[in-house]
């Protein structure tokens, strides 16, 4: 019997990924490392047994990875010193003869210069160090989530438009759940070690497009208002986002016009075995 230990189990994308793993797995192989177990009592309940664990204190990362063979490494929140914690896991998982990890960073095309504070730089110090490691490795690349739209254009898009910075580039954004479910594929399958995939959605939509995908749903315009970039740091901000929050959607925005994610479905529409869900099919819900 295999047993497969998801971190962030009581945040959206573990739990997400323990639901879709138990229509793989018997609960008696799953396992959620969370900080808080009370959080994640709707696991328990579903016979999933849940593990406390911090990413700061590698004894008990140890503790919690004993008997386990695979671990998936849901990266930690930015902004919280994410390469000390992601090393934490890689050596914990080593010392408890974990035998694969899964790791989620952020889609970076071959030879990008793309930065994304706080985001990027350790996810790329994650990847090395879990290739340096001894541990057999998969690398399961993300591209924005489509839950996260209305921190980019706001939540006001309906009556106000989509303003955002100008730019045509497009982003192949995936839901959640979609992720998730192919996290569940590659646990459970064997082939995947080694493998590093990029798991885009589809199809690509510029900020434009999103407007025009809110007309249709709303049966009226939508406009789509092209902005500075200090214009919409100001409309973030006066929308009630702290300024770092405002410059970090600035950075994610800037790099969608740019079309670091504008590639068409693959890896993620094969592990599925689906077509990934629209961006339209998210937004009409």
């Amino acid at each position: 019997m295999s047993t497969i230990l998801v971190t962030g189990a009581s945040g959206h994308l573990g739990r997400l990924t323990l639901r879709h793993l138990l229509e793989r797995r018997p609960a008696s192989e799953l396992v959620g490392l969370a900080r808080d177990p009370e959080k994640a009592a709707d696991l328990a309940a579903l016979g999933i047994e849940i593990r406390t664990g911090d990413y700061f204190d590698p004894d008990a990362l140890t503790r919690a990875f004993a008997g386990v063979e695979k671990v998936l490494l849901v990266p930690t929140h930015a902004f919280t010193d994410r390469q000390t914690q992601h090393a934490n896991v890689i050596a914990a998982a080593e010392t408890a003869g974990v035998e694969q990890l899964v790791y989620t960073p952020i889609i970076r095309k071959a030879g990008s210069r793309f930065e994304l504070p706080q985001v990027t730089e350790p996810d790329a110090f994650t990847v090395q160090t879990l290739a340096a490691s001894g541990l057999r490795s998969t690398i399961l690349g993300h591209p924005p989530y489509l839950e996260n739209l209305p921190f980019y254009i706001g939540s006001e898009a309906f009556e106000s438009g989509v303003r955002v910075p100008a730019g045509d580039g497009k982003v192949a954004s995936a839901t959640r759940a979609d992720l998730a479910e192919a996290q569940a594929v590659v646990l459970t399958e064997r082939g995947h070690e080694g493998k590093t995939y990029a798991l885009h959605g589809g199809p690509p939509v510029s900020f434009a497009d999103v407007a025009e995908i809110l007309s249709e749903i709303r049966g009226t315009t939508v406009r789509y208002v092209p902005l500075s970039e200090e214009e919409y740091v100001e409309r973030m901000i006066a929308g009630g986002l702290p300024e770092p929050a405002a410059a970090f959607a600035l950075s994610w925005v800037r790099a969608i016009n740019g079309g670091e994610w504008d590639e068409q479905p693959g890896d993620l529409e094969r592990l599925l075995g689906r077509t990934p869900t629209t961006p339209a099919e998210h937004l009409r819900g």
